[in-house]
């Protein structure tokens, strides 16, 4: 009850402080959104409201990007390194390129930073005692608001198995040997060795994974084209290099080498990376059609491991959408995701690029989500490789447009819809 009330005081007044131990419980599953159309900023503990303030975010010619984006780093006491040292308390870093949450004396209720989203200085304090790096953090023009989403393709934790009661075995007679052999019979007598009552076996209680994660599930680029290639030409025999994506002279030389030995595929193909160098390469290593999307998995701000989707109708925009693992029950195998989607409408150029026809699925109309999880396979042994790993807190970002240029290393997945 105590913390409820707080949470409520915090509503009500920037100056409100957050009870430690809330802070500490709820950090992991928090969500903050900035709206820039209404210049406020509100906290989520699930679908709950938690915390709200006013803010200022950048005006004309230093505008705060809008996407999706998590706190990187946090200090107490920060001076911009962009502009004249300017100071920056309780800082909470959104990108490496100078994005940030952090207070500031001038909070206008309109846009007035240079980039950064301001905050008054006790919010910004009692907002700073309530996160750890990793909460996710959704910048837009309009206001969003997390739902609760059910979708066979997200993904929960495996239920233990159930353990065999002795009641369910079933018996069978046996015939003795010869028919002068008495037979001996066990026999329940309760009257005079009263048996105890069959309990039921406690499956082991199950381990929580340590860290959420984070995912993002994305078309193929060039990289992770270029990785499969690698990877498959050095189990073919050819010594294509370290998958790394980057065609350096081992690659390229492989890749030849892969080519000369198929002349009439190769006849009319003249770039050196090209979908049929790609479905040969596939074809000769015995693995099918290639796949057309990827899903990537961070720790800690680090890779884990990445591997193939697919996504059917391929000429469709998926969009850009968000979802937070609020909530798991391991004994049950479920999970309470909560899901937004974010306008983010796609260039021409970057549509021909991907090879969208029909961006219908980036407009925020319908249920693009539950539209836009249906067309996403992933593979079971992938899957069951991350019903492994999620935990309270972790995210998965769906979107086009594959790794965002802020993403690297010391980040989740960042994904920019709007500079």
């Amino acid at each position: 009850m105590f913390s409820r009330l707080v949470f409520g005081l915090g509503l009500l007044s920037a100056t409100a402080l957050v009870h430690p131990a809330l802070a500490a419980d709820a950090a992991r599953t928090l969500q903050i959104f900035v709206s820039k159309d209404k210049q406020s900023l509100a906290v989520y503990d699930g679908t709950e409201v938690v915390a709200t303030s006013k803010v200022s975010t950048g005006k004309d010619g230093h505008t705060t990007p809008s996407g999706i984006f998590s706190v990187l780093e946090k200090q107490k006491y920060h001076e911009s390194n962009l502009y004249s040292a300017a100071p920056m308390p309780f800082m909470q870093r959104l990108t490496w390129s100078g994005i940030a949450l952090h207070e500031s004396n001038s909070v206008p209720r309109y846009p007035a930073s240079h980039g950064c989203v301001r905050m008054p200085g006790a919010f910004a304090k009692m907002l700073y005692g309530m996160t750890d790096p990793g909460v996710p953090v959704i910048i837009s023009d309009g206001e969003l608001v997390p739902q609760p989403i059910d979708h066979p393709t997200l993904f929960h934790p495996d239920a233990p198995a159930a353990m065999p009661l002795l009641s369910d075995v079933e018996l069978r007679p046996s015939m003795p040997d010869s028919p002068e052999k008495p037979v001996q019979v066990a026999m329940n007598d309760t009257a005079a060795m009263p048996m105890p009552a069959a309990q039921p076996i406690a499956a082991p209680e199950p381990e929580p994974p340590s860290e959420p994660i984070s995912m993002l599930i994305t078309r193929r680029t060039l990289r992770e084209t270029v990785i499969d290639i690698q990877t498959l030409l050095n189990q073919l025999g050819f010594s294509a290099g370290n998958p790394d994506g980057l065609l350096g002279p081992s690659t390229v030389q492989a890749i030849k080498a892969f080519k000369t030995l198929r002349p009439a595929e190769f006849a009319a193909d003249k770039s050196l990376v090209s979908d049929t160098l790609l479905r040969e390469v596939y074809a000769a290593a015995g693995k099918g059609e290639p796949p057309n999307g990827v899903i990537m998995v961070r720790q800690a701000f680090k890779p884990i491991f990445e591997a193939p989707v697919t996504i059917t109708d391929p000429g469709l925009a998926l969009g850009t959408h968000f979802f937070t693992l609020h909530a798991v029950d391991e004994r049950a195998g479920t999970a309470d995701w909560l899901g937004i989607t974010l306008e983010n409408n796609l260039s021409r150029e970057t549509m021909k690029r991907l090879g969208i026809t029909n961006r219908e699925s980036s407009i925020i109309t319908g249920k693009p989500i539950a539209r836009s999880l249906s067309r996403i396979t992933i593979p079971d042994e992938t899957r069951r490789k991350i019903d492994a790993l999620i935990a309270p807190g972790s995210t998965l970002t769906i979107s086009d447009t594959g790794l965002g240029r802020e993403t690297g290393e010391g980040t989740d997945f960042i994904t920019i819809t709007r500079g």
